[in-house]
């Protein structure tokens, strides 16, 4: 994607004397009034050249940037808007708000809605993934965290805001104004910039070595690699906030700028290294060539800077190094605060899978330095240091440190069980022939968390070869950062769109009249078993709703409505079971309205029950699935621990008492503004609604969300709410599964006809049946120790008549080859112990259990020296008796899934015994 000259010349480059020349370095087109610039000033075309100095008006703090930016831009005409969250629950594509247009796209972008002001001005904290191997190496140029400036500019064809000429000047005027950058060192380079669809020519704007701002002009849409003009074109500026602080106090790193005042704190939780400041004065400027990548390693990297500054590579090794990893854990512990304040879960998936990846990378980079105990303490600082401007990190503090000591408590658990499982994973490839592929490391850490640095140790010890790329963590976020493409829409639906395309949009009379049950309407079109109506109050399937059922009549007969769908465009087919009308008669519908009534309550319900598990657990309690059916429903919501049956009764007697307090459910039609500005973004439960109109129902001083759902009128008509269970369906997620009104009386009958059937059972009264079955379950475990006691003795018994005679001996080793009957592990492994523990080389090898056969094999140290390897031995055994197999060399497992002889297994043993130790 290229621009061409006309893109970039304006009327105020010539006004000021902007000659266009060609940098030396990179080759890239950039503007400036000083005729002797060779380059393009760009770091690092050239070094940072601020580094040290004090070259601006005064040194300022990031609050104080962030401050001057926004009234700066106030005095000209925008309104300051506050920043939207950094996690982006409004948009579908994706997780994580990289930049202030974000919070614009591509609802305002392309005219679905109008913006909330124009122009307008904000100070948005981003989050970006893309460096997150580069954080630290580069002293502040890469950031996961940083905010962004946007003064942005919406222009319609009948409405021009402004365009490139006051963009460039309203930039030119900042930099000289408030920081004192001479016009010699306002630099604008030429380049392209595409994102979330859009794309547009745009300046880097660069003083000193640095660039400071972005100014974008998005004028088209990407489509197929095809660049469509767009009618609203969009001035998207980007002013690093963190990289003006660090030019007006020129630290040796913006890590310096950023969180210099909170080094003190920070140096009583972890040693803070120390190196001489001269030495990072020196350093400093060309950090830049610190970047991994198109061949290049950190390594390579690091001997570019000691060449172009002169220090010794082993003095940056051993002084620089471990102040980089300082940095980076600051950077981290900031951006963990900021996406779990907004209540994400760390899980394997969406935005849960980003939150994951940060802690797993904070704690590991934390343990490399020795203090990974110290996590919390970090972000407990980062939570109290930003909430003077970020009051919600204040407010989410407890539940954001008990979300990240879970999740620091799963990953400990997985470094314990991850060895093992990488081992076996690893053994199963060629030994000593193979080289890990990346892929396999990308695997093991999506599917079992488990980083590189616990594989390359396990990789050495079975002298395999493993070069981890340096910009891992890069390689895995870039994958997760937008959301994964929908499951393709099935043919049947893409026909009837293009049947029906040219009928008018349905009146939706069920949004005005949800409780009418018989009406008229008038057929527009009729293809197979489908229809259209002028009008219909059948709602159709969405929102995690069923679709309305019921029957139309017409002049042939009665038809059952089977189903109702929204196609694009707004036009609603049902599809019917019989006779269908002719086009242009006017029928006479009646909807099954009991169960419409139901499948109200229950939407209804939802919304209650999502705010009790919010007020009970906490905010981080999002909305993560539903689905409302007339006998039950469910919600899935995000939570980083199973529901305890405490919190569920909780969660419950919260929902019913509101369904008690009849509450009226409101329902309003406001501008996509106006609700952001009422409610925030938890309307967005649902997810993300592409209109510039938002349906909010509320439940005043309970919940309020955007919903197309139809909902009953007050929540007393709910009725009772009851939780039927509770499910883990994935990591991070909760379902509970409940009914409400009329459709919970099935389940407490069938819950009745339970206790009652037990108590017959057991022959007590049902009052008497908890103190029953506990009597019963003290006798059970009396019982149990009994039966452990005497398996031991039999096991003792068994060991000593097998050790009479080995089954064979083979390679000078005693293997002992037994069918047992008791399907019992533990008395297995009890005979086993017996066994080997005579000072020969012994190998037991046992099948037990008797419609599922379990394998087992182990093996003593001396047996071990003369090359048994247990797991490959029961993997061989079981492979040969068509099950599976494996483990380590003293110990493997597997199984069969068949019943299998005594005779048989011995046989095929043997064999197998004499293959390996002939």
């Amino acid at each position: 994607m290229k621009f061409g000259p006309e893109a970039y010349s304006l009327e105020f480059f010539r006004e000021r004397g902007y000659l266009r020349k060609r940098c030396r370095v990179c080759g890239e087109h950039f503007w400036t009034v000083d005729p002797e610039r060779e380059t393009c000033g760009d770091s690092p075309c050239e070094p940072y050249r601020f580094v040290g100095k004090a070259l601006a008006r005064r040194k300022m703090s990031l609050r104080e940037v962030r401050e001057a930016f926004l009234r700066f831009f106030e005095k000209r005409g925008h309104r300051v808007i506050s920043p939207y969250p950094v996690v982006a629950r409004w948009r579908s594509d994706m997780f994580l708000t990289d930049a202030s247009i974000v919070d614009f796209q591509p609802f305002v972008t392309s005219g679905i809605a109008p913006p909330p002001a124009n122009p307008l001005v904000i100070s948005q904290p981003c989050i970006r993934l893309v460096d997150i191997d580069k954080v630290g190496l580069t002293f502040g140029r890469h950031l996961t965290i940083f905010e962004m400036g946007g003064a942005h500019a919406f222009n319609y064809p009948e409405k021009e805001v402004y365009w490139k000429d006051e963009t460039v000047k309203y930039y030119h005027e900042f930099a000289q104004e408030i920081f004192g950058i001479p016009e010699g060192e306002l630099v604008y380079k030429e380049g392209v910039w595409s994102g979330g669809g859009n794309a547009g020519p745009c300046f880097e704007s660069i003083s000193y070595g640095m660039e400071l701002a972005t100014l974008v002009f998005m004028q088209y849409k990407t489509l197929n690699g095809e660049l469509i003009e767009l009618p609203i074109r969009t001035v998207d500026t980007g002013y690093g906030i963190e990289r003006f602080t660090w030019f007006s106090q020129g630290t040796p790193s913006c890590f310096d700028a950023i969180y210099g005042e909170l080094y003190p704190k920070v140096a009583k939780i972890i040693e803070i290294p120390k190196p001489d400041e001269k030495l990072l004065l020196k350093y400093s400027p060309y950090t830049a060539l610190v970047v991994p990548g198109k061949g290049v390693t950190v390594a390579e990297a690091r001997r570019r800077v000691a060449e172009a500054s002169g220090i010794p590579l082993e003095v940056i090794i051993n002084e620089v190094e471990p102040l980089e990893r300082i940095y980076a854990a600051l950077d981290f512990t900031k951006s963990i605060s900021f996406i779990i304040s907004e209540g994400v879960v760390p899980s394997n998936v969406r935005v849960g899978y980003l939150a994951r990846l940060l802690i797993r990378k904070t704690y590991r980079l934390l343990r490399s330095m020795g203090h990974e105990d110290k996590l919390l303490d970090l972000i407990d600082l980062q939570l109290d240091h930003w909430s003077s401007d970020f009051p919600h990190l204040r407010e989410m503090r407890e539940e954001v440190l008990d979300i990240v000591e879970t999740e620091i408590k799963k990953f400990e658990e997985t470094i314990q069980k991850g060895s093992d499982y990488v081992e076996k994973e690893l053994s199963s490839m060629k030994k000593g022939e193979v080289r890990i592929p990346v892929e396999f490391l990308i695997r093991v850490y999506d599917e079992r968390g488990i980083t590189p640095d616990i594989v390359e140790p396990i990789a050495s010890k079975l002298d395999m070869e493993i070069e981890v790329p340096e910009n891992f963590y890069e390689l895995v976020a870039s994958r997760h950062l937008r959301a994964e493409t929908g499951p393709v829409e099935d043919g049947e639906k893409k026909i009837l769109e293009e049947v029906f395309r040219e009928v008018p949009a349905t009146e939706k009379a069920y949004y005005e009249q949800p409780f009418v049950s018989k009406f008229r309407a008038k057929v527009l079109k009729t293809y197979g078993n489908y229809l259209v109506l002028d009008r219909t109050h059948f709602y159709p399937e969405g929102g995690g709703a069923v679709a309305d059922r019921g029957v139309i009549k017409n002049s042939k007969g009665s038809s059952k409505v089977v189903n109702v769908q929204m196609l694009a465009g707004g036009v609603i087919v049902h599809k019917l079971e019989g006779e269908l009308p002719e086009v242009g008669e006017v029928v006479e519908a009646e909807i099954d309205f009991e169960r419409r009534l139901s499948l109200m309550r229950h939407h209804t319900a939802t919304h209650i029950i999502l705010g009790a598990a919010r007020k009970v657990l906490g905010r981080h309690a999002w909305q993560a699935g539903a689905s409302k059916e007339p006998e039950i429903a469910r919600l899935d919501i995000s939570h980083h621990r199973r529901l305890t049956y405490e919190e569920i009764k909780q969660i419950e007697d919260e929902a019913n008492r509101i369904v008690a307090a009849r509450i009226p459910v409101k329902i309003t039609l406001m501008s996509r503004n106006e609700a952001e500005a009422r409610y925030g973004f938890q309307l967005y439960q649902g997810g993300e609604v592409p209109s510039a109109e938002i349906r909010v129902v509320e439940i005043p001083g309970w919940d309020a969300e955007a919903c197309a759902g139809l909902h009953v009128e007050n929540t007393e008509d709910v009725g009772i709410i009851k939780i039927i269970k509770t499910e883990r369906i994935q990591d991070g997620v909760e379902r509970l599964i409940f009914a409400a009104g009329p459709a919970v009386l099935p389940y407490l009958q069938e819950d009745w006809r339970l206790v009652r059937r037990i108590a017959e059972i057991i022959g007590t009264p049902v009052e008497a049946v908890e103190r029953k079955v506990e009597e019963i379950l003290d006798e059970v475990k009396e019982l149990r120790r009994e039966v452990k006691s005497l398996l031991s003795s039999a096991a003792k018994l068994r060991a000593v008549e097998l050790s009479q005679k080995p089954t064979i001996t083979a390679g000078g080793i005693e293997f002992y080859v037994s069918r047992e009957n008791e399907d019992d592990r533990e008395y297995v492994l009890k005979i086993s112990d017996h066994l080997l523990s005579r000072p020969v080389a012994a190998c037991f090898i046992a099948a037990y259990g008797r419609e599922r056969v379990s394998l087992v094999a182990t093996a003593n140290s001396e047996a071990l020296k003369k090359g048994v390897h247990a797991g490959k031995l029961i993997s061989m055994i079981a492979q040969r008796l068509g099950g599976r197999g494996g483990g380590r060399d003293r110990f493997g497992e597997g199984g069969l899934g068949k019943p299998i002889s005594e005779d048989e297994f011995i046989k095929e043993s043997l064999n197998i015994i004499r293959e390996l130790f002939k």
